[in-house]
């Protein structure tokens, strides 16, 4: 089979004012970023369509190193339900160019079901991740300043929080010093960097609900602490205005075309491992505009994205799914039944028992929320009809509708009966309204155990020092209404990535917590995650070239 990007490059792609004008917005309204990439203004969204359309989530069980096909199957059901002459529009995250260029590839779909043009979707699209890079560490520019011009004043802070942040995997930024060299080199300080999707800002940019709340949000970012432990925001500092000024462009999202020529909105890119691994609020509200059905998806599997689209997205946007799909595919399964990873391409049908464990935790932890359940099936060339059969006869006794997806390798035809078994199920039974884990008035340290007993099946929680001293701060700063977004390996239920299949009665380790007060929510770092990537290795980075003017070796 052709390359991804053989297979982009030889589609030809329909003008966007005509993919705009196909679902009903006029060319009048885009801002143009060449012939196939617009950005849509927001007040275009209209809540009473909303209220009236669908809204369908793709997650996955816990993935490979390579990933499971979310993205894949997400496009491919847009473009099933367009087949079967429903409206569909697909809302998706930016890809991030740290894992482009490091292990797991691009995120712009695979084979037949690709979000286009994917070249500049996967780069530097419309500059988003640049802004958000920008705006982030100009706060970091103007705060080192401030301390700068400050330091013999008597308002010297007591601590920074904030670090700066780079859309690049680089293990040599994690812990940096800097302003070293004296004189007007600035104020040593030991600092490092994140990965531009963990920002707070990048949070932010995905859940406001408009410029004016982005304001709202940036004034509120806590930057550190005065001597006398008071908190030191983004408004104290007086920047507010000259970084939403930064994102003015950047918040509006941007519409792009697949395959086959159907709408989809791409928007923010928080990973769902060390951020809420969910795309913009603005986005999926402007598919739900124009779409009867919209299809979104979280990032890694159902115990990190999903549980963060229900808990952190939909707790505060009011955004509430018809239908969860949960993506499976046999080598994943294979991995969680204890296969190791170099056999799981081969047949083995115990090993795909065995891993239905993990599918069974998921599915449950979905049902809790309320939601109604469809797995969707992710088929490779090499799964055997034998282990398929294991699949599907677990799905019917679990009452849990089951759907071979093959649009990878045929497009839309390919999921054509995910999509019909993804009507029926939201016409005969659609999900309860949410339950979400926690209730806003629990504590932070009570939410994190919830989360972490109820959604992966930890027995306990330990909090290092370092926590409880956080948790002490919330405490005091009165911020325990706040969500938590609880950072950990996407590998496994628990804070050991080699930990795979399921897991009971563990102990999860909780090691630091950060206050995202712009972002309204708490971040909880689980065991050794860390929040800058770094490079395989052999990065991706090494197949890509430009070869005769285009670009080759992109996935």
């Amino acid at each position: 089979m052709k390359s991804d990007i053989e297979i982009a490059r030889e589609t030809k792609l329909e003008l966007i004012n005509k993919v705009a004008c196909s679902i009903g917005i006029d060319d009048d309204e885009l801002v143009h970023y060449g012939k196939y990439i617009a950005k849509v203004p927001i007040h275009l969204i209209s809540e009473s369509k909303i209220k009236r359309h669908r809204l369908i989530l793709v997650t996955s069980i816990s993935p490979t190193r390579l990933g499971i096909g979310k993205t894949t199957v997400s496009i491919g059901l847009a473009l099933g339900l367009n087949k079967l002459g429903k409206r569909a529009v697909v809302a998706l995250r930016e890809p991030s160019l740290g894992p482009c260029f490091g292990i797991k590839g691009g995120a712009a779909g695979g084979g037949y079901a690709q979000v286009l043009p994917m070249e500049d979707i996967n780069l530097h699209f419309t500059g988003d991740f640049h802004a958000v890079t920008s705006a982030h560490n100009m706060i970091s520019a103007l705060l080192d300043n401030y301390i700068y011009q400050n330091r013999n004043q008597g308002t010297v802070l007591k601590s920074v929080v904030w670090k700066r942040v780079l859309d690049i995997n680089d293990r040599g930024l994690r812990q940096i010093i800097s302003g070293l060299g004296g004189g007007y080199n600035g104020v040593p300080a030991e600092t490092g960097f994140d990965i531009t999707p963990a920002s707070e800002l990048m949070a932010i940019l995905c859940l406001a609900s408009d410029l004016v709340d982005l304001r709202r949000r940036i004034d509120k970012i806590l930057l550190g602490y005065r001597i006398d432990g008071s908190p030191f925001l983004v408004k104290d500092l007086g920047i507010g205005g000259s970084i939403t000024a930064l994102l003015k462009n950047a918040i509006l999202p941007n519409l792009v075309q697949t395959t086959e020529k159907t709408a989809a909105f791409i928007h923010g890119g928080p990973f769902a491992n060390i951020a809420h691994g969910c795309n913009s609020v603005i986005a999926t509200k402007m598919a739900l505009t124009y779409g009867d059905y919209t299809i979104t998806e979280a990032g890694f599997g159902a115990d990190l994205g999903a549980e963060k689209f229900f808990n952190i997205k939909c707790r505060q946007s009011g955004l509430s799914p018809s239908l969860t799909v949960i993506v499976v595919t046999l080598q994943g399964l294979k991995l969680h039944g204890n296969i190791p990873e170099e056999q799981i391409k081969l047949s083995n049908v115990d090993g795909v028992r065995k891993g239905i464990d993990n599918l069974d935790k998921h599915i449950k932890n979905m049902q809790a929320f309320g939601q109604t359940v469809l797995v969707a099936l992710n088929r490779f060339s090499t799964d055997s009809d034998e282990e398929i059969d294991i699949l599907r006869k677990y799905c019917a006794k679990k009452s849990v509708r089951f759907a071979i997806n093959n649009a990878f390798s045929e497009g839309g035809n390919g999921a054509l009966h995910l999509a019909k078994e993804v009507v029926e199920a939201i016409g005969s039974q659609p999900s309860l309204p949410l339950k979400f884990t926690y209730e806003n008035e629990d504590r932070i340290r009570t939410k994190i155990e919830k989360v972490a007993c109820k959604i992966y099946g930890a027995g306990n929680v330990k909090f290092s020092k370092k926590a409880e001293e956080k948790l002490l701060q919330i405490e005091n700063l009165k911020l325990n209404h706040y969500p938590v977004c609880i950072a950990k390996t996407q590998y496994s239920f628990t804070n050991d990535p080699k930990q795979t299949g399921t897991v009971e009665n563990f102990e999860f380790e909780i090691n630091d917590i950060v206050i995202n007060n712009g972002a309204e929510f708490v971040v909880a770092l689980a065991g050794d995650i860390i929040r800058m990537p770094g490079l395989p290795k052999i990065p991706n980075a090494y197949k890509i070239d430009v070869i005769n003017g285009e670009i080759t070796g992109l996935s």
